[in-house]
């Protein structure tokens, strides 16, 4: 939503896309993602990808002098501002701003403080098509992972879980929409649970596969 409000609204011109990954797992931080898919995405959405590798586990100072690492070659290259999607959280945004005034650059917020019930319904209207990856189990069931971000997926949440999970409690891949050239195609895999978290693995489709 923040890559499609910045050119649908003329608020940045994004010139490429900033994910962590961890190099163990070969998979996006947090969420479980694979870098296949990651990489699928990026070119389904017409940007280049910039991949910063992180060791597992990952130390808060191995995380920000990585991080320092990108944002280095990142202003060298001439960008002097990075887009993030934050919806409210003031400590993280204060985090993020702190950390990009030391590399001399700032911060784009362009879904700051949107209502976020308004902004599921916003994202659905728009036609994205998104997949819940993992969840929080102190939160939400394990049986929500797997389930697509719908009208449906939003009418079960528990009291007290925002739509957008901002607060952590899922986390999503987004695999078709219209910023995207074509959808990403994949399938469902292994179900796993560890470390109060249930994921679902994601396995990127072969061309030409009949895979469900």
């Amino acid at each position: 939503m923040a890559l499609h409000r910045c050119r649908t609204e003329g608020l940045a011109d994004v010139v490429a896309l900033l994910t962590s990954v961890s190099s163990l797992y070969d998979r996006v931080s947090i969420n479980g993602t694979r870098r296949d898919l990651l990489r699928a995405q990026a070119r389904a959405v017409g940007l280049p990808l910039i991949e910063v590798n992180l060791p597992s586990p990952c130390s808060n100072e191995e995380y920000e002098a990585a991080m320092a690492a990108a944002t280095d070659e990142i202003k060298a290259m001439g960008i002097n501002t990075m887009v993030f999607g934050d919806l409210f959280l003031q400590d993280i945004r204060a985090y993020r701003e702190a950390n990009l005034a030391r590399a001399g650059m700032t911060g784009l917020f362009p879904l700051w403080n949107e209502p976020t019930g308004a902004l599921a319904e916003k994202l659905l209207d728009l036609g994205f098509k998104t997949r819940i990856v993992s969840v929080m189990t102190k939160a939400l069931a394990p049986g929500f992972a797997g389930r697509d971000f719908d009208r449906a997926f939003l009418a079960d949440l528990p009291k007290g879980i925002d739509p957008c999970g901002e607060n952590g409690e899922f986390h999503s891949f987004v695999w078709d929409g219209p910023i995207f050239s074509a959808p990403v195609a994949h399938h469902m895999g292994e179900r796993v649970e560890r470390d109060g978290m249930a994921y679902v693995d994601l396995i990127a489709d072969e061309p030409g596969s009949s895979a469900p």
